[in-house]
This record gives C-alpha cells, sequence and structure tokens, in this order.
C-alpha cells in the first residue's frame, strides 16, 4: 500500500468534511456504528491511491484526523469497517470506497460495475452475502476545496413573497440548444449567466428561477444499460457538491457567477433540493457513501425488519431525518449553499418524507424546527412538494408556517374547469382567492400556496392542450411509467394537428390558463418554456430525455406564435405588478370594504348578480366573475373584476353595480387587443376566455 511520511494529527471532530486552513487539511465524518475510518488519497486522475490513513480520533460519533501539507485540489474517499449484518441494518464493506456526504467537489463519475455493491449480486439471498471486490476504480471521489470569490458587495433581491413569480426550468435544458452560447458552455451555469438569457427571464416578468436539482446525481443502472440518461437529477449523490457536467472552467465559481448576475437583473435563484432519498436506492442497491459509512442511522429501515429499507419515495429508501447528525447534514447543507453561493430558497422533493418521524407526518418534526429557527435560513424562501407516496402522504396545506407549498389542487382544479367538467364554480373561486381553505391557518398568507398549471413532472401546457393520452414510448418502459390522469384535452385530434380550428382553440384555451394563474392569489410559478408552446411530443415523464426533446427550442421562441404567446405572458405578469388586488398579502374574505357598497372580494354571475348558495350548486354553471378592491400605496382604491367563461359558447356578462369606467386589461381570446376603456355596461366574453378589467377609486361615482 503506498503510503506518505506525514503523520495524521487527531484534528477536530468539528465541522464535518474537509476542512482546508491553507496549510493541511482536517477531515471528518460522521458513523455512530463503524469501528474504524479509513482517509484514502488519490493522485490527480483519481486512478491511483497514493496513500492511506486511519483516522485516529473518534469523538461524539464522528472520526477525525488532520493531514500537513493537504491542500486544495486533493481527492480522497473513504472506508468505513465494522458490522456486515443486514438483519441488524448494518452494511459495513470496507472494500467499498466511500464519497464524503461533506464533499464540496466531485471528480468523476460513477462507472458502473457489480463491484461497487456491497454483496454478490448473483449470489443466494443477495444482500446477505459479502463481497470483496474493491470499488475504487469505479467510485468518483471528493476533492479538498479551498477557494475564495470576491462578491463585489453583491445585493441579493430579496423579493418579497406577494410580489414573486417563480420560474421552473432545467439548468441544461435551458441553455443546451442556444446557438450564439460557445457549445462547451451550453448547459452549464456559465450559460446561465448569457445576457439573453437573464434578458428572457426579465422580459417575462420573472422574479425567481427556480432550478431543477444541481447537486451531484448518479445516472442509474437502468437507465445507462437502456442508453438513456436521468435528465432530471432526482438522484443525489452528494448534498454539498454540484455536479460535475454543470460546471465550466471556472468551477465551482461559475454557479456564484451565474448567480451574481442574474441577482443583478433582481432575479433570485432557487434550487430544487433532494434530502428524501438518495441515489444509493433499496437494500439491493449499491454502496457509494451513506449505506457505507452508517446504514441504520442514515435511512428509516423497516422497524420489524431493518434488513429492508423502508420506501416512502418511491425510490427504494428514505433518509432518516428523524437522526440528529442527519439533521445536521441537511441543514449545514442548506446554510452551505445560502452562504458559499448565495441562494435565495429551496424547495423540498417530496417535502412531506423529510417532514416524517417514526409515528407519521409532523408539521413540527425536528428538522422543520431546525429551519425555522436558524438565522442563515431566516432571509430565504422555503417551498415544500407536499406529498409523498407513504401513509397519509399528502398533506397539502398542513406545512408549517413560513413554508410555500406547492399547491397540487390548483393545478388540478384549474385544468378541470378549463377542459370543460361541471361543477367547479366553487374549486375555481377558493384557488383564484389564494385557496384559503388549505392555507388560512397559523397566521400564514395568500403567498403559502405556489400555483402552478404544469411542472416539470407531467405535461408542458401545449402538450396538456394536445394530448388526452401520455406518450412516454421513449422512455423504454412500454408507456407503463408517468401519470395516466393528467386532466387534459386534446380538442378533438391526439397530438398535433393541421386543423385550424382546433389549433385556435388549444391556443385559446393555453391563454386563459395562463391568465388564470396571473390573476390568482398566491405565488404563480411558471414551468419554463411554456411562454412560448414549448412540447415534449406527449411525454409526461421525460426525466430520462437528455435530448431535444427536454431541451428549450429557442427557434421556436423566435418564431411568430412563440414571440406573441411570449408577449401576451409578459404583459400578464406585468398586470399582476401592477394591480395589489392581484397579488395580495392578505387573504380576502369580504369582510372589508375599501369602497362603500364594494367589499373586498365579491363574486357574481353572468348577470351581475352576487353568487348564492343554489349559484354555487348550480353544476353545470361555468361563468364566474370575480370583483376585488384594495388599497394602493398612492392612498388611491383599485378595483379589478375578472370575467371567466368556461363554457363552450361566447357569453355576454353584465357589470355588476356599481358602476365603473372601467379599462379593458387584458382579453385572453384576442391578446394583441390593446388597453381601452369600456363604452357599456355589458362585456363579451368569447368561450374559454378570461377578461380583467380594472378601474380606480378617481373614477368611481356612486
Amino acid at each position: 500500500m503506498p503510503t506518505r511520511p506525514e503523520r495524521m494529527l487527531p484534528g477536530v471532530a468539528h465541522p464535518l468534511g474537509a476542512t482546508c486552513d491553507g496549510v493541511g487539511t482536517n477531515f471528518a465524518v460522521f458513523s455512530a456504528h463503524a469501528t474504524r475510518v479509513d482517509l484514502c488519497l488519490f493522485d490527480a486522475t483519481g486512478r491511483r491511491e497514493i496513500a492511506r490513513y486511519q483516522l485516529p480520533e473518534c469523538t461524539d460519533e464522528v472520526w477525525h484526523g488532520y493531514l500537513p501539507h493537504v491542500r486544495g485540489g486533493q481527492l480522497y474517499g473513504f472506508r468505513a469497517y465494522g458490522p456486515y449484518r443486514p438483519e441488524e441494518g448494518h452494511r459495513f464493506n470496507h472494500h467499498k470506497l466511500l464519497l464524503d456526504p461533506y464533499a464540496k467537489l466531485i471528480h468523476g463519475q460513477v462507472r458502473w460495475t457489480d463491484s461497487l455493491y456491497g454483496y454478490r449480486i448473483n449470489a443466494p439471498k443477495a444482500d446477505l452475502s459479502f463481497d470483496r471486490r474493491d470499488s475504487a476504480a469505479a467510485m468518483p471521489k471528493a476533492v479538498v476545496v479551498d477557494d475564495s470569490f470576491n462578491w463585489r458587495k453583491e445585493a441579493r433581491p430579496e423579493i418579497p413573497w406577494s410580489k414573486t413569480v417563480i420560474y421552473e426550468a432545467h439548468l441544461k435544458g435551458l441553455t443546451q440548444r442556444m446557438e450564439h452560447i460557445l457549445p462547451p458552455e451550453r448547459g452549464t451555469f456559465a450559460a446561465l449567466s448569457d445576457p439573453r438569457v437573464i434578458d428572457h427571464l426579465v422580459k417575462l416578468g420573472v422574479t425567481s428561477l427556480e432550478l431543477l436539482p444541481i447537486h451531484s446525481f448518479v445516472q442509474d443502472r437502468y437507465l445507462v444499460e437502456k442508453k438513456l440518461a436521468n435528465y432530471w437529477g432526482y438522484n443525489t449523490l452528494g448534498f454539498f457538491a454540484p455536479e460535475p457536467r454543470y460546471l465550466g472552467e471556472e468551477g465551482l465559481n461559475s454557479i456564484r457567477s451565474a448567480v451574481m448576475s442574474l441577482h443583478a437583473a433582481g432575479i433570485e435563484v432557487i434550487l430544487d433540493v433532494v434530502y428524501n432519498h438518495t441515489c444509493e436506492g433499496s437494500e439491493l442497491g449499491p454502496t457509494l457513501s451513506f449505506r457505507g459509512l452508517d446504514n441504520l442511522s442514515y435511512y428509516r429501515l423497516l422497524p420489524n425488519n431493518l434488513r429492508h429499507c423502508l420506501n416512502d419515495t418511491g425510490t427504494g429508501n428514505t433518509v432518516n431525518t428523524s437522526h440528529p447528525r442527519v439533521i445536521q447534514l441537511v441543514m449545514d447543507s442548506l446554510r452551505y449553499w445560502v452562504e458559499a453561493f448565495h441562494v435565495d430558497g429551496f424547495r423540498f422533493d417530496l417535502g412531506v418524507s423529510i417532514g416524517r418521524e417514526p409515528h407519521g407526518f409532523d408539521p413540527n418534526n425536528g428538522l422543520f424546527k431546525a429551519m425555522r429557527q436558524d438565522p442563515v435560513l431566516a432571509g430565504v424562501k422555503l417551498i415544500s412538494e407536499p406529498w409523498d407516496i407513504g401513509p397519509g402522504g399528502y398533506q397539502l396545506g398542513n406545512h408549517p408556517p413560513g413554508f410555500g407549498e406547492w399547491n397540487g389542487r390548483y393545478r388540478d382544479d384549474i385544468r378541470r374547469f378549463w377542459k370543460g367538467d361541471a361543477g367547479l364554480r366553487p374549486a375555481l373561486a377558493a384557488r383564484l382567492g389564494g385557496s384559503a381553505d388549505l392555507f388560512d391557518r397559523q397566521c400564514r398568507r395568500p403567498w403559502a400556496s405556489v400555483n402552478f398549471i404544469t411542472a416539470h413532472d407531467g405535461y408542458t401546457l401545449a402538450d396538456w392542450t394536445a394530448y388526452e393520452q401520455k406518450h412516454n414510448e421513449a422512455n423504454g418502459e412500454d408507456n407503463n411509467d408517468g401519470a395516466n390522469d393528467n386532466e387534459s384535452r386534446n380538442w378533438g385530434v391526439e397530438g398535433p394537428t393541421d386543423d385550424a380550428a382546433i389549433n385556435a382553440t388549444r391556443a385559446r384555451v393555453a391563454r386563459a390558463m395562463l391568465a388564470t394563474l396571473a390573476v390568482s392569489n398566491g405565488t404563480p410559478m411558471l414551468l419554463g418554456g411554456d411562454e412560448f408552446g414549448r412540447s415534449q411530443d406527449g411525454n409526461n415523464n421525460a426525466y430520462c430525455q437528455d435530448n431535444e426533446l427536454s431541451w428549450f427550442d429557442w427557434g421556436q421562441a423566435g418564431s411568430p406564435d412563440g414571440r406573441a404567446l411570449a408577449t401576451f405572458t409578459a404583459r400578464l405578469f406585468a398586470l399582476r405588478r401592477e394591480f395589489v388586488t392581484l397579488s395580495t398579502s392578505r387573504f380576502l374574505h369580504g369582510s372589508d370594504e375599501p369602497l362603500p357598497g364594494v367589499r373586498d372580494i365579491a363574486w357574481f354571475d353572468e348577470a351581475g348578480k352576487a353568487m348564492e348558495d343554489s349559484d354555487w350548486h348550480f353544476h353545470e354553471g361555468r361563468l364566474l366573475a370575480v370583483r376585488r378592491a384594495g388599497q394602493r400605496e398612492d392612498g388611491r382604491v383599485e378595483v379589478t373584476l375578472t370575467l371567466i367563461n368556461g363554457s363552450e359558447e361566447d357569453r355576454r356578462f353584465e357589470l355588476p353595480a356599481p358602476q365603473f369606467p372601467w379599462m379593458r386589461e387584458i382579453d385572453s381570446a384576442a391578446p394583441e387587443t390593446p388597453r381601452g376603456r369600456l363604452g357599456a355596461g355589458a362585456v363579451d366574453v368569447q368561450a374559454h376566455a378570461l377578461v380583467l378589467l380594472s378601474a380606480l377609486v378617481d373614477d368611481y361615482r356612486s
């Protein structure tokens, strides 16, 4: 075994990971059940081990040691010794090189071989066997990081929640087809800094860019063998290290440069993070890091059969966020991304899983408590995907104060209304009003409802109007993957068509959906590409499509139709910025009167009459008007009136009393119609369309 002359010193147990002080490096790693942990150093290629040291100390279940003369750039990994007793939850195997859970940079990728598994795959009772093959050659290596960055007094945008407009996009997909960007930079953080990317977001009216996972992740073995790829990245290897393929020549500083450029344009950066599971899968998965360091601590295991992972995530394993050291891992990771990269928020994938205790989901669990009191996280946005597949896994509206939540009810109710389902007026009203039925408790605000009509998981908006059946054949699973019920409507033909009438209807419904999103109280989230009609050819689960099916087609964005839709979308978000009633910071219940006889929110039918109980229970009602009133910063009172026609026919809406000199702000059926004053007390609203009117108190007459 190669050795180095330096003697490893005891070092310290905190902080965890590899900490370089310019003279040497302290290594610290948690394992409650290991009997010994070795540090392995590798040459610059990662192929040759050049030294191995036994970590000399263990303090409070943290193994640690200090090596002089080891500085930034050094490649390393761990080997953990301990019991291999799967029935008791222990899967130590010192033949497997392990990635440091606190690695801040990773060299190389997982190269799939059977040696990565702690057991002999083909043995009887496979995972109970023990594999003695060394996995180092197939493993990526952690890199000691010693870097700095001059933020030049960079200021964070700090967008108020009530003014937030989120744009969800994949880092690579956003820029991979931008021909003006140099090929090596496409799909990386360097491309994210490109002025044309930022200009598109600014013109659109986006305030916050939410990126699909950028943490380092593993290409699933079964996908590699099918010549597919894990494109989305929900298969995390390390919670501190970025995916190496997303880094350019600047390395970690390319992330900082991108964040700084976006901040300079007033745009926040939110990261989609996956703390609920890891890439190691079930008990039959590989041993890459957490499993080999302390399987019993890092993962939730079946209480009566510790051999098996508890699978509340549907991915094979569930991270044990009840364990104090795992809570520390998540909190250290979150703080690192805020402090080292100045990110502005996090969206937690399968947020119910990280909020679970042994008895089930608990909004007061230890991790949520830690997040809510942490001073570093106090100024960032926290968003949960409020479900998983475990018992009681749908917890929409049940997260603690301070969290926004992806509102799946909003998506489903709005989709069902615009595709023509009956009996949706009460649900439509609730979603337009910020989903008070779900969130108006514990002093939460409407922004807690993150409203979306499409997201990365599912159809794009264009596909939602064109397909009623998923078309995931390219995924290689016989079209069995992905959701079967998408509440979609193709308007007469499945997929693309030359029928002008069908295409006109699809475009009109898409604009009505976007307009609904913009005028709903809560926090709007737009799926990137919906603003110019991006399609995935009916694939509603493109997680493995790292190709032109998923990448943004900027040629389409520059087409007449694409530009027109983007212009319309930008106009919608401009209206949202202008009118406080569309982005109110408080729930409206019709209990206040900003003007005599004009409540803060009121609902009317097409005859201009206030909705009564019998109207709400009229199953075939597809017409609805909502009037909202509120005081602007200049002291004037604004009134907005949203007229919605979800029927198949054009309809006339009588405007409710009192009369205002209304301005027509937008008509989703006639997007090029300029803003203008109405001349009568009624408005014609075309089928499948939304019209927004406005007035100011200066115009009011009793």
